[in-house]
């Protein structure tokens, strides 16, 4: 395995280990100049998607961790612990339903954007989000990030 490839992989571990724990400040985009956005993502691939963070959020409040690595992409399992997981779980009120907010991208530390689905809460404000959810293109989870 090349140098290259090495770092890239550091990159893309420390970035996932960031994503998992911490809440992600808004970006400010340079001297007014818009960044360009990957095309919208398909209803099909939104529908993957939001499947597979449900059928992890079961698998999160069940502690079924063999069905929660399942749903995790290979470059975050490694840093998922279960105190990390724990983490999310705290972050999400096993109580209320989750509804999609917004599906769009999420720019990791590397420079990637990753598709990502950003939930809130049924019967709450319509734009008080919950939690995001990155994925892979293949629908694996990259990172959750509880908003509070």
């Amino acid at each position: 395995m090349n140098t290259m490839k090495k770092l890239l992989l550091g990159i893309a571990l420390v970035g996932a280990q960031l994503m998992f724990a911490q809440k992600v400040a808004g970006v400010k985009v340079e001297g007014g100049q818009k960044k360009e956005q990957p095309a919208a993502i398909s209803k099909e691939k939104v529908s993957l998607y939001n499947d597979n963070f449900l059928k992890f959020v079961e698998a999160l409040q069940a502690s079924d961790r063999k069905a929660i690595d399942g749903l995790l992409s290979e470059k975050v399992k490694e840093i998922v612990t279960d105190d990390v997981l724990k983490k999310v779980k705290d972050g999400i009120d096993p109580n209320k339903k989750l509804e999609i907010l917004k599906a769009g991208y999420y720019k990791t530390m590397d420079g990637i954007n990753h598709p990502s689905i950003k939930y809130k809460y049924t019967g709450e404000s319509s734009s008080k989000e919950a939690i995001t959810a990155v994925f892979e293109d293949d629908g694996k989870i990259l990172g959750v990030l509880p908003a509070k």
